[in-house]
């Protein structure tokens, strides 16, 4: 008898060192969830001269909110004469976006002026706020990149990249998006800020090829 139970008790043993062994192994390779909050800052050019693709510009901003996480946070800066927020909170709030881009993008006879500097500034100093509170900071800059209006509102292309480089010592895995300009403003950009952001962290797309680039854009976020 003494032997029978010596032998159950060692079968035990043998069984649940075999059980902790595996659960052991299973718990060193799960791996740790990475996730970070992504901010997305949003420039979208209501210009007159870009109101005819307007449009689908604020369809591919409410489908890509709607694909982004809910713990992610988004602003959208409109640009024309000035840049101003008109909207910032979660991706999620399809309806308070849906206002806010159909309220503050119609077209305006007086809106010919293209703020698309002011914008980039307003967007790079958000970027560095959400970066400290733990966001992964990108800027999605939808139009036409047309310089129209006061040239103090413009993009200085001479002094941009020195500018993001400043930005990325404090945000470094910045993220900068063109979308729907034509070609050979969007290589005029490759030029300036390629070797800034390199190939992961500038994104360029046309209007032929901006259904293409989402992945890129999640790849870089670290998704």
């Amino acid at each position: 008898m003494l032997a029978r139970r010596l032998f159950i008790i060692s079968g035990l043993i043998i069984v649940s060192s075999m059980v902790l062994y595996f659960v052991i192994s299973s718990i060193k390779n799960i791996k740790v969830d990475n996730f970070k909050p992504a901010s997305i800052i949003f420039l979208i050019d209501s210009s007159a001269s870009n109101q005819a693709k307007i449009n689908p510009q604020k369809k591919y901003i409410k489908q890509l909110c709607s694909t982004l996480d809910p713990e992610d946070k988004i602003k959208i800066i409109k640009v024309s004469e000035d840049a101003y927020l008109i909207y910032e909170g979660s991706p999620q709030d399809t309806s308070g976006i849906n206002k806010s881009l159909n309220s503050f993008t119609k077209f305006s006879p007086n809106d010919k002026g293209t703020a698309y500097g002011e914008a980039v500034k307003k967007a790079m100093a958000h970027c560095m706020t959400m970066k400290k509170n733990g966001y992964v900071p990108a800027i999605v800059i939808i139009g036409d990149l047309e310089n129209e209006g006061a040239s103090a509102k413009q993009i200085n292309w001479d002094t941009l990249p020195s500018n993001v480089r400043k930005t990325m010592k404090y945000t470094p895995d910045l993220t900068l998006m063109f979308l729907w300009a034509h070609p050979s403003k969007l290589d005029f950009v490759k030029g300036k800020l390629n070797s800034v952001l390199g190939e992961e962290h500038l994104i360029l797309a046309t209007e032929e090829t901006v259904d293409k680039v989402s992945g890129k854009f999640f790849k870089a976020l670290g998704r």
